[in-house]
């Protein structure tokens, strides 16, 4: 038995009859327009790279200084390391989002700028390390300026 060319068979139109038609093809998304990210939020991206650069050397020294030497415990040793590492990625990866005009990058990387600063600030004068925390408190006042600058912020209201 055959049916008519027109008709769909009876199992298509049991299946539409209980879970509905197709849907459509949607239309294709509008390309996204990027601002151009201006000239000190790019020195602000460079800046927030050379620090997470930095702090993944650091992770490497800890890692070092964690299997050549006998800690109190390798637990939190690693922990340690894996913590920096962490904080590392996530300068790396924020970076990228300033580079790009992301607006979730911008609260993070001055959330970690004044993590840094303190730990800086720590280190430069209450632990007797200036050659070690007044460069990472320039870095930190460095991009702290890069941020605020009009043209930065003018970049966040625009995207």
């Amino acid at each position: 038995m055959t049916e008519p060319s027109g008709t769909r068979p009876a199992r298509q139109r049991r299946a539409e009859r209980l879970f509905g038609a197709p849907a459509e093809p949607s239309a294709p998304r509008p390309a996204r327009v990027r601002p151009g990210a201006p000239r000190s939020l790019r020195w602000a991206a460079v800046v927030v790279g050379i620090e997470a650069a930095a702090i993944a050397v650091g992770a490497l020294v800890l890692l070092w200084l964690t299997f050549t030497s006998t800690a109190d415990s390798l637990g939190r040793a690693l922990a340690e390391v894996v913590m920096v590492g962490a904080g590392a990625a996530l300068l790396a990866v924020a970076a990228v989002g300033l580079w790009r005009v992301s607006a979730w990058a911008r609260g993070p990387v001055i959330v970690l700028q004044l993590l840094l600063a303190a730990l800086a600030y720590t280190t430069a004068f209450e632990a007797g390390q200036p050659l070690i925390g007044v460069p990472v408190l320039v870095l930190v006042a460095t991009e702290l300026y890069l941020l605020a600058t009009p043209e930065a912020r003018l970049a966040y209201l625009e995207s």
